[in-house]
């Protein structure tokens, strides 16, 4: 397929603004100053690398400031562009807005595959673009708070943390300048596993509404649907996994950048997992049917198809061959808008981006608050919890004449961990997010479907505040 076949991923974000926005009664500009992105940075930084100087070159763009901090990734990528940067960002708006994280969106990258540098080397790299966005206040716990993206994970977290903690000696609040760090250095017990976990949270509460699931033409829960994943990275392993696992979904496809598996009564996510990481690739998995042309397979029948990877898969060549009942947007901007479109005039509903892939902007937000706290969570809490419930066992215990053994009596005198604490936290964002979106489209007749629904959530919000500040 040609690239001139897709429009960009700017565009598809714009595009989808502009329709939700119809749909509302604001002011007039109003809605032009919530789509306009406030600041976007390029730096460009020499490192010497291998006894010569290499030149890198970066962005981070702030979208909204319509509160502070702003937040979102940043990723390394050799495809990264400003465009793509400034798209990510507003998007990042957006998703703060519609899962209730009062965070405005930004987004950063740096143009480089680093998959060519050694350890040492990318955190020489980090570091340096570290002060690059420090010199032009493009981080700080109070100001932007990155994370980790594509090509980017919780080891250059910690990079960035420790230089900005160097550059800022006074600062208490330092590792708050970013997310997504290890646990030893102020991370939070979740957020690897937040994204994907997010997207099991979002098509849960998608199967507790039995209005919305005979409009995809669906019924019952999510036991043996069938599932097709695009991409088996962190979000896409996890969402597999957990749908797989505890919701007895069946995983009947998996595409990776070496072609797609096939196997219809389900395939083995962790066993998957474990081969991909040991070959690189999908191909010879036993087991298996195996196809070279793996975007092919995105047209194979299922109950819900997870696009997991990069943007724009989804599109006006191939939307008319899509046979799926859900598209469950675990990336960024996988459908275009044109896409779209054609998709829902053919009755698929598309669970979008902007509110189900919400689940590693939430457990950031819940690292900050712990950040700048300096209290992990159910530190101050978790024994009383577990009194309170070993009182409660001790009066059911007596009523019944006999002790209470197994499972029930383990859930009783367990207090909550922090992992516990930011799974229920990151369960009610989700439920809550979906049934504001969902309420949203069912009072307001010019909304159709749950992306339109989902934007519009979300400017509305950042349009109270801005009015409220008079602005």
């Amino acid at each position: 397929m040609s690239t001139s076949s897709k429009s960009s991923f700017l565009e598809n974000v714009n595009l989808s603004f502009d329709r939700a926005a119809e749909a509302l009664d604001l002011a007039d500009g109003l809605c032009q100053q919530i789509r306009t992105c406030n600041a976007i940075c390029e730096v460009k930084f020499g490192v010497r690398l291998r006894g010569s100087y290499e030149v890198f070159t970066g962005w981070r763009a702030t979208h909204s400031e319509h509160v502070l901090p702003v937040k979102g990734g940043i990723r390394y990528a050799t495809f990264a562009d400003q465009q793509e940067v400034e798209a990510l960002a507003a998007l990042m708006t957006y998703k703060c807005a519609i899962v209730n994280v009062p965070y405005g969106g930004s987004k950063g990258a740096l143009k480089i595959d680093p998959r060519k540098y050694t350890e040492e080397e990318l955190e020489h790299i980090t570091r340096r673009f570290t002060q690059e966005l420090d010199k032009r206040g493009f981080i700080g716990p109070g100001l932007n708070v990155p994370a980790p993206d594509m090509g980017t994970g919780q080891e250059m977290m910690s990079w960035i943390a420790d230089e900005y903690q160097k550059l800022h000696p006074n600062d208490i609040n330092a590792r708050g300048c970013v997310t997504g760090k290890p646990v030893h250095f102020g991370g939070i017990q979740g957020r690897t596993e937040a994204t994907g976990r997010g997207v099991q949270f979002g098509l849960q509460e998608f199967f507790r509404h039995p209005d919305d699931l005979r409009e995809a033409g669906l019924e019952g829960s999510l036991e043996g649907k069938s599932v097709i994943m695009q991409g088996l990275g962190n979000v896409g392993y996890h969402a597999a996994k957990f749908l797989q696992e505890e919701d007895g979904a069946r995983i009947t496809a998996i595409l990776e950048r070496d072609g797609a598996i096939v196997n219809d009564n389900g395939l083995d996510v962790e066993a998957v997992s474990a081969h991909l990481s040991e070959t690189g690739g999908v191909k010879d998995f036993p087991g298996a049917e195996y196809f070279e042309d793996g975007a092919a397979l995105l047209e194979k029948e299922c109950d819900i198809l997870i696009p997991a990877a990069m943007e724009g898969v989804i599109h006006r060549d191939n939307a008319n061959r899509i046979r799926t009942k859900v598209i469950a947007e675990a990336a960024n901007g996988p459908v275009t808008f044109e896409a779209d479109n054609l998709l829902r005039g053919q009755g698929v509903v598309i669970l979008p981006d902007a509110y189900l892939n919400a689940g590693g902007v939430t457990v950031s937000y819940f690292e900050w608050l712990k950040n700048l706290s300096h209290v992990r969570f159910g530190r101050l809490d978790r024994r009383y919890e577990e009194a309170q419930g070993k009182a409660i066992l001790d009066v059911l215990e007596e009523a019944l004449g006999k002790p209470v053994s197994g499972p029930a009596r383990d859930s009783l005198m367990e207090g909550p961990s922090e992992l516990t604490l930011v799974r229920s936290g990151l369960d009610d964002t989700m439920r809550e997010a979906y049934r504001e979106i969902r309420e949203l489209l069912l009072s307001n007749d010019k909304i159709k479907d749950l992306r339109t629904a989902a934007f519009g959530l979300a400017i509305q919000k950042i349009a109270d505040i801005y009015q409220s500040m008079n602005l």
